[in-house]
């Protein structure tokens, strides 16, 4: 059972569907937009989808302390 359109419910709670952080081209359907801008706004980890700090695949596995 896949869900058609996004449910805004409560967050943190299953009544909510996940939010999309990739992008915008590639969302699924089920999931709300990203509250902020991932092209342009920075994450957690100081990435952006136009500036990510990995240069091979592997890169993806490691943490800020193995860089």
């Amino acid at each position: 059972m896949a869900i058609k359109k996004p449910r805004d419910g409560t967050p943190g709670m299953t009544d909510q569907s996940p939010r999309w952080e990739g992008p915008r081209a590639t969302k699924p359907s089920g999931y709300l937009p990203a509250k902020d801008n991932p092209e342009r706004d920075r994450d957690a980890h100081g990435e952006n989808l136009n500036d990510p700090k990995v240069r091979k695949v592997s890169d993806a596995f490691k943490t800020k302390k193995n860089r």
